[in-house]
């Protein structure tokens, strides 16, 4: 079932223009904690973290790492009045699409009755438990769009993990739009992705999870599940991908629009808090090759773990030299809720290092600097936080690995997992490039990197970013890759062998005219651009529409750029013009069918070349 258009699109700059033609065409400052974390006397996280300080950490009890501050909520089965304060959190976040509050919401293991925890904006909920199954909720973690008059489509950031579920109904309803992952869930029904009335919605994302039920995407626009399990999957509306999962619809791209892998090349689950006993760990699953299915389903998870108190546990306030200098001795990073202003990059330079983020920790790089760095070294792991480019251009916003890196990290790679970058929407913010990886075997597992489209400090000039994601490594592999409104390419692969499964874009909305997106001879700048001296890539799912709402004479030439030799590969691809707000000739280099009129139906490519 999918939604037919009904509404004619605001051409604004407002909230309300913002997805709203995407959906129709498919058819505050932070509040007081509520619970916390009893906090250790030792130094402040925003003090210099000394050698004796970071020795002391180590040797401590739990929460020896530090207070987790006042907006990590953490829940036991005995804990009073938990759905009040569920309420008391959602009522703020709810709308709050722009606002500074952070929260996480955790919950030890054992079994919760009755609730029913509707998540906001910046508001993650997770188990404690090393397996879902070890963390019951009896009742349902709920998304909705009524705050938006049942518009799913601007539900971002915000996630579920580690939990097991047993609906009410029967079914739980999680109607998300990007940056909302849905991780290592055991729902014991069914799992709806539509908002209440079905509504419109411009999704997502699930990763190790299952679902005894049916899955019901209904207007979701697109999606994609990896090494997961579910029941069934109900329709497709225009690019639902699938790697690794049981249970998936067979591969029918494009009709219906499946694509599917039996299997993921490679993966790694994202790290997660939980306690072993009274002590809390960081879990560090294992790498899997040629994965399919669920990493928890059968025992105990495989992989290693990591106390607390080997993780300096940030709070807002702390500057970037003392990160940098806990990172120097050796400890890892757990970003705690709340928004981190930086001057200076945040430098990973020791193997197998994590930073680990909760409750869409932000960071904000505030003079033009890079919010973070990595060397080139094995096995990084970065999860969980949010990078919003600050007033001030910066050149790049998260690099991984140096200019020039080459050394072969196929043995342990370095993850990105849940790592959003947003330019403007919070308030004017600039950057020319947003991601740079230059790590060979670097796997990108879910993000959305945003030039945003509304909210404040919007404009084509007023957040330009001519770039999304560059990729100059070897052997990088993309799951889950969302980039959107980028002013000149939003992903340019130089890198060989690189891969991708799943990829959503929009192109600009803003751009004033076609002068101001002509590429040489070129109408447009193509969404994801593999470098003309490479001679082996691969994609699969992968979408790009326009809509140009400013001048919707505006022609794009084509969504995909690449060479064309026999090396160069991809399966499942489509363009589409929202309600003739802007054309494509082509959906790849000259090859597929232009877009035309008003009717929002994809032109597809199977297979290419």
């Amino acid at each position: 079932m999918s939604q037919t258009p009904t509404d004619t699109p605001d051409s604004g700059r407002s909230p309300l223009a913002r997805r709203t033609v995407l959906g129709a065409m498919a058819a505050g400052a932070a509040a007081p904690g509520l619970l916390a974390l009893s906090s250790p006397a030792s130094a402040s996280p925003a003090e210099p973290a000394a050698p004796a300080v970071a020795s002391a950490r180590k040797a401590a009890a739990l929460p020896g790492g530090g207070d987790l501050g006042p907006n990590v909520i953490v829940f036991s089965p005995s804990t009073a009045g938990i759905q009040a304060k569920l309420d008391q959190v959602f009522r703020q976040q709810e709308s709050a699409q722009f606002g500074n509050g952070r929260y996480a919401f955790l919950f030890k293991p054992g079994t919760y009755s009755g609730l029913n925890a509707q998540l906001g904006f910046y508001t993650s909920i997770a188990g404690l438990g090393l397996s879902p199954d070890d963390t019951t909720i009896n009742g349902d973690v709920t998304v909705d769009a009524g705050w938006f008059n049942g518009n799913a489509t601007q539900n971002f950031w915000r996630s579920a993990e580690n939990l097991a579920l047993s609906p009410v109904s029967g079914t739980n309803r999680w109607a998300v739009a990007q940056a909302a992952p849905f991780r290592r869930m055991h729902v014991k029904g069914g799992l709806n992705l539509a908002p209440d009335g079905y509504g419109w919605a411009s999704g997502g994302y699930i990763a190790d999870s299952r679902i005894d039920g049916s899955v019901g995407p209904y207007s979701q626009q697109q999606w994609y599940t990896r090494d997961s399990s579910v029941g069934g999957w109900v329709n497709a509306v225009w690019n639902m991908v699938f790697s690794g999962v049981q249970g998936a619809p067979a591969q029918s791209f494009p009709n219906p629009p499946y694509t599917t892998l039996d299997t993921t090349p490679v993966s790694r689950e994202k790290p997660f808090l939980y306690l072993s006993g009274s002590e809390y760990r960081v879990f560090l699953p294992e790498k899997r090759v040629n994965a399919r299915g669920t990493t928890w389903g059968n025992g105990t998870p495989r992989g290693t773990s990591l106390p607390l108190a080997q993780f300096y546990v940030a709070r807002p306030g702390v500057t970037a030299a003392t990160l940098n200098a806990a990172l120097a001795q050796g400890l890892h990073l757990l970003l705690t809720p709340g928004i981190y202003h930086l001057d200076q990059p945040i430098q990973v330079n020791r193997a197998g290092t994590v930073v680990l983020g909760l409750g869409y920790a932000t960071l904000i790089p505030d003079n033009g600097v890079t919010a973070l760095r990595t060397a080139d070294v094995d096995g990084v792991r970065l999860a969980g936080f949010l990078i919003d480019a600050g007033p001030v251009n910066s050149p790049t916003l998260l690099e991984i690995g140096p200019a020039g890196a080459s050394a072969d990290h196929s043995a342990d790679p370095t993850t990105v997992q849940d790592v959003f970058v947003r330019i403007g929407g919070a308030g004017a913010g600039k950057a020319t490039t947003s991601m740079v990886v230059n790590s060979r075997h670097t796997i990108i597992d879910h993000t959305w990197v945003w030039r945003a489209d509304h909210g404040t400090g919007v404009g084509w000039e007023t957040n330009r970013a001519d770039y999304g994601i560059r990729v100059n490594g070897s052997d990088v592999l993309a799951t889950g890759l969302f980039v959107e409104h980028f002013n000149k390419y939003d992903v340019q692969w130089y890198g060989e062998r690189g891969r991708t499964i799943f990829f959503q874009n929009e192109k600009a909305y803003d751009a004033p005219n076609q002068a101001a997106i002509q590429n040489g001879s070129v109408k447009g700048y193509a969404a994801y651009k593999v470098g003309d001296a490479v001679t082996a890539h691969e994609g699969w799912g992968l979408g790009s529409y326009c809509y140009y709402d400013v001048d919707p004479t505006i022609v794009q030439h084509h969504g995909f750029a690449a060479p064309n030799r026999p090396g160069v590969k991809f399966h499942g691809l489509l363009v589409i013009s929202l309600g003739g707000n802007g054309q494509y000739e082509h959906v790849v280099n000259d090859t597929g069918a232009p877009t035309s009129g008003t009717s929002t139906v994809p032109s597809t490519v199977v297979s290419y070349p």
